[in-house]
């Protein structure tokens, strides 16, 4: 039926027959209903599979042993699980205070340098083109050209942090995209973290 064409109708002089541009008109419409259940398809996947991801990361989260190896576990594991090129966990701190842990991912920025990332209010910001801030993502920068950044608020006691994801491929991250899976996400870290070092809300 829908490769067929209707046949032309001789209705006599002074008649027109519109059944041939109504059929057509209802197959197109057919057509842009197709489409838009193909693309509804195609996103739910995309995003079961996201979600399915971001559980994983979770998951190895809480079986992390330490301080050191959950944060090796957000620099490095995220990145394969999240089909990223780099990951890292970022806080803020004074040029003379001490970082209370060594581990590559983890970068320590200029005080203001989370709020500039993010605003003052938002939690999630996503870039689809941008050049990779060398503060944020180290000697990774240069790979970045589609980033998300997360703001942890650990406790009042803990300077600002963010969590950085870098992709080299734009678009990765857009503004279209929903940021509930990623703000949860940022939560998980946010409360290992204030678990691990045992500071109050």
């Amino acid at each position: 039926m829908r490769l067929l064409s209707a046949p032309d109708r001789e209705l006599g002089e002074g008649v027109s027959d519109f059944q041939a541009a109504m059929i057509g008109q209802l197959r197109g419409e057919l057509a842009r209903v197709k489409a838009r259940q193909d693309e509804m398809v195609l996103t739910s996947r995309a995003n079961l599979n996201t979600q399915a991801r971001v559980h994983e990361c979770i998951l190895t989260i809480l079986g992390a042993k330490s301080f050191e190896q959950a944060i090796q576990v957000i620099t490095t594991d995220f990145a394969v699980t999240l089909d990223l090129d780099i990951v890292t966990l970022c806080v803020e701190t004074e040029a003379d205070a001490a970082v209370p842990v060594k581990t590559p991912g983890l970068r320590v920025l200029s005080p203001g340098t989370v709020e500039a990332a993010l605003g003052e209010t938002y939690k999630v910001v996503l870039h689809a083109d941008v050049s990779g801030d060398p503060e944020i993502f180290g000697g990774g920068a240069s790979l970045v050209r589609s980033a998300a950044f997360i703001r942890l608020d650990v406790a009042e006691s803990t300077p600002p942090a963010l969590l950085a994801f870098g992709a080299r491929r734009p678009g990765k991250f857009h503004a279209d995209q929903g940021t509930e899976l990623l703000q949860f996400l940022g939560r998980v870290v946010e409360r290992s973290i204030r678990i691990w070092l045992g500071v109050p809300l």
